[in-house]
């Protein structure tokens, strides 16, 4: 994050006068006041959240007991042990059979063109799930069994993912975009034994034939010899009714492969749920590293389910007649828990969508919005930035006065992306939410609450419920007041990672080896004078310049807020002198040109974000081709195409 100058306070926005009114945390008063019940009645805090869902049967032990200190033994989490309940029911029969919400919607599907579209209500979902649970349990599959699923962002990957909750089987899903060496590195990791995929999708005007990269995949897996049948949606051929559906070529393997209305055709759209145990797996969902095969985020019922039901409540401030939209991929962990679970416990209506933000036209997303009456609205800063190139003229072709709340997720969001966010796309009216979490910690930690936090742009503000962060020094000290160093969590929440998938040792020497008795983020962070939190970056992403500490993310923001930049990125290089030094991509806004002029206004940014003359940067390729694991970026062949077309310029 940009340091603020003598010349430069901070500036705090507060939410608008009867934005609010029925807010259900509606001052930072009542926000400290829960905050403090949950952390020293952590007993009594959960319980009465546990009051809110069905268990079949109640837990019998604490309500919760861990051990994050590696001297004294394994470390382990264990939330409402005893208890069983199944997650599919309290987010879709409890919906329909008990709150009477069968006929409300549960999504608004928009596809990657805008003729297509599709309303599912809680009755459609909960009868499709059941039928996809039962043709699962004709494949074979049963409690404990791992299913891959790599579809795009249609209702199947919903129906699928909840089927595999229904009957206990453990759902292991795969962005579809990565590679067909990813999705097999995860399929045998994890010794899927079904695979779910599409015939193909189109990602913007870009058709991707996801059924050829499935099979090479599966090539791949012939010597693990562990999945037995791969389910496809005819997704292309019969949803977009496009011409160059004839000219796809869908590889298929009569042993293995089944079109998925086959295999639905005739199923009982009724279906009991298995009754699992509260610490039983959920899903697995793998996230990368700098170096070393990505790792399989194990995560587990009721832990995850109440804790993604509450931040999903209390983080968008949620209401029965809410329109909520968030703009990730299911693929990721901000999918799981604020597409799936955390909005169907609530009983939410969203939109689901499948394309992206500027095809086939830069106002998809806002006319999205005009189109569902959005009011709850959560998308990356990356999206953000995109957008901003365009001005402000897209937006104002459409009616956004629907809209309350906005959030951001994925980083850290620089000043001048929130800036814009809050002033263009929230006509100053709306709080900007940015929320600070990761994949091993289930859901929010970090983040304001619309009504109640006074927000600084670029700030993640303030813990959420039952987390208790602390900042440490390299020598594991914990610092006090105003500070900066490594964020770390000294207990745990009901929704944090239990494990990496079969591999203990990874699991304890990535996140509780380095500081014993916390569970160490990766990240840097900084405290401001008001307690609020502030993300740096990751811990692998600070340089040591000429002995001092530098952050990525401050020179990055620092370079996004000159006006002509759209996105900015700051790697290492070595050097000679100072030990490391930086190298700085930018991408201009449109129409603008990068010329020496420019270069010294970017390196007078980067000196005000350090306040160190000793922490001077450098625009020099490194021309370093050993990236590490590459496999959770969308396309991970940008990295040649940028390589081959970089642009050297010495400072």
């Amino acid at each position: 994050m940009v340091v603020p100058g003598p010349q430069e306070p901070e500036k705090t926005y507060h939410p608008s006068d009867g934005l609010f009114t029925d807010a259900h945390v509606p001052d930072f008063d009542a926000y400290l006041a829960i905050y403090k019940k949950s952390t020293e009645e952590p007993e009594e805090f959960w319980a009465d959240v546990a009051q809110e869902f069905y268990w079949k049967k109640p837990r019998s032990g604490q309500m919760l007991q861990y051990n994050f200190d590696v001297n004294k033994g394994n470390i382990y989490i264990k939330f409402m042990e005893g208890a069983k309940t199944n997650i599919c029911y309290n987010v879709l029969d409890r919906n329909v059979h008990e709150r009477n919400l069968g006929e409300k919607v549960a999504y608004y599907w928009e596809g990657n063109s805008p003729n297509h579209h599709q309303t599912i209500t809680y009755n459609q979902l909960l009868r499709n799930v059941c039928r996809c649970a039962n043709a699962l349990k004709l494949l074979g599959v049963k409690k404990g069994d791992r299913v891959a699923i790599y579809l795009p962002m249609i209702p199947e990957l919903v129906y699928t993912m909840l089927a595999c909750a229904r009957i206990g089987a453990v759902h292991s899903i795969v962005f579809a975009g990565f590679s067909s060496e990813s999705l097999c590195e995860r399929i045998m990791d994890a010794q899927c034994n079904i695979l779910v995929t599409a015939d193909s999708v189109y990602r913007g005007d870009k058709l991707i034939n996801l059924k050829k990269i499935a099979s090479e995949a599966l090539e791949r897996c012939n010597m693990a010899l562990c999945v037995q049948k791969c389910v496809v949606v005819k997704h292309h051929a019969f949803r977009t009714n496009s011409d160059a559906s004839n000219k796809l070529q869908t590889p298929w393997d009569e042993s293995c492969d089944i079109w998925w209305d086959d295999l639905m055709d005739g199923v009982s759209d009724e279906c009991e749920p298995e009754w699992v145990d509260s610490e039983d797996p959920l899903f697995i969902l793998y996230t990368s590293g700098s170096t070393g095969k990505p790792k399989g985020v194990v995560h587990t019922i009721t832990g995850y389910m109440l804790y993604t039901s509450l931040t999903f409540k209390y983080v968008f401030d949620y209401h029965h007649d809410d329109v909520y939209w968030c703009t990730a991929d299911i693929g990721w962990i901000t999918g799981h828990s604020y597409i799936t679970y955390g909005p169907l416990a609530n009983g939410a209506t969203s939109v689901l969508f499948e394309g992206v933000p500027v095809y086939p036209h830069v106002g998809r997303l806002w006319e999205i919005i005009e189109k569902y009456a959005v009011s709850k609205f959560y998308t990356a800063p990356t999206a953000i930035r995109l957008l901003m190139k365009y001005g402000k003229e897209p937006l104002q072709r459409y009616d956004l006065s629907s809209l309350r709340v906005l959030g951001t997720v994925g980083e850290p969001i620089n000043p001048e992306a929130w800036l814009w966010y809050y002033d263009v796309v929230g006509q100053q009216r709306c709080p900007v939410i940015d929320t600070f979490w990761q994949t091993e910690t289930g859901g929010h930690v970090l983040t304001p609450l619309p009504a109640a936090t006074p927000l600084k742009p670029g700030s993640a503000t303030c813990p959420f419920f039952g987390v208790q962060p602390a900042i440490l020094n390299e020598h594991g000290e914990e610092l006090e007041g105003e500070a900066e160093g490594y964020l770390v969590f000294r207990k745990p929440w009901p929704g944090i990672m239990r494990g990496v998938y079969g591999n203990q040792e990874r699991f304890e020497s990535t996140y509780f080896r380095k500081f014993p008795g916390f569970y160490v983020t990766g990240d840097g962070c900084r405290r401001d004078k008001d307690g609020y939190y502030w993300i740096t970056g990751r811990i692998d992403d600070m340089l040591n310049v000429s002995g001092h500490l530098l952050s990525t993310a401050e020179v990055e923001a620092a370079l996004t807020e000159h006006p002509s930049v759209a996105e900015a990125a700051v790697v290492s290089r070595p050097h000679a002198v100072k030990g490391e030094c930086l190298y700085c991509f930018v991408t201009l806004k449109d129409h603008k040109e990068f010329n020496r002029t420019l270069m010294e206004e970017l390196k007078r940014k980067g000196q005000r974000a350090s306040q160190n003359p000793f922490r001077y940067w450098d625009l020099i390729a490194r021309n370093e081709k050993d990236l590490g694991d590459l496999s959770t970026l969308a396309d991970p062949k940008v990295v040649e195409v940028l390589f081959s077309q970089r642009c050297e310029a010495a400072a």
